[in-house]
């Protein structure tokens, strides 16, 4: 739009310089067009694309998806990582690029219906082999096979995940296993509304009366 206003304007000036007379009209008149032609000039190259369209498709440009749903599974010498993107399978195999390091790896798929998707996978539980990686493009599904560098069972995909488990089961792995309980109950009881926490006090009752029954024979 900006560069259609400019070449109307340096049109018009062309036009006015064709019926001056006078030179000091002429001279601004000249000075005007060169500073026109000039500013034409420096205008980016996509702004002059008005009708590149498929030029325009083969760039980055567009929006940017990160993508975060996948599913994942493992075989003893791969981590396998699932991506659903719809008709991901009718593009160029180079707009689908994996690269990999030793702990992470990065997915963009370029112009999927005029947007490009990305992924990023850091800290990966394990070390990968990245001679020994790739992906495939299958319907509707781009597949990350990441290489195990050593033949083991992954409980999950990445550190962070794994430190997450571990605080979680700390939370409530206790030597007591009814202090776990305690624990959960607890924080169940916080966290809840009236209706929950008339819940947990009527079972934490009934509880306690069980117990003071069945203990008593134990007890004589």
């Amino acid at each position: 739009l900006f560069l259609n206003q400019l070449q109307k304007d340096l049109e018009e000036v062309k036009e006015l310089l064709t019926k001056a007379t006078r030179k000091r009209l002429h001279d601004v008149l000249t000075t005007e067009k060169h500073k026109l032609e000039l500013e034409i000039k420096n205008q980016p190259p996509t702004k002059l694309k008005a009708d590149a369209g498929e030029e325009e498709k083969s760039s980055l440009g567009g929006y940017t998806v990160k993508i975060n749903n996948y599913g994942w599974d493992q075989s003893d010498k791969f981590i396998k990582i699932y991506i659903s993107l719809n008709g991901v399978q009718k593009l160029p195999a180079e707009n689908v690029q994996v690269n990999f390091t030793e702990r992470s790896f990065d997915l963009l798929v370029k112009n999927l219906n005029g947007k490009n998707y990305t992924m990023t996978f850091n800290n990966l539980l394990k070390p990968i082999s990245i001679e020994g990686s790739s992906r495939k493009i299958k319907t509707d599904t781009v597949l990350v096979m990441c290489k195990k560098k050593r033949e083991e069972k992954w409980d999950c995909l990445t550190q962070v995940e794994k430190e997450s488990k571990e605080k979680e089961k700390a939370a409530y792995d206790t030597s007591d296993p009814s202090e776990g309980l305690m624990s959960l109950l607890k924080k169940m009881y916080a966290e809840g509304d009236d209706e929950m926490k008339r819940t947990i006090n009527k079972a934490w009752v009934e509880s306690r009366e069980k117990q003071s029954k069945g203990d008593l024979p134990m007890d004589l």
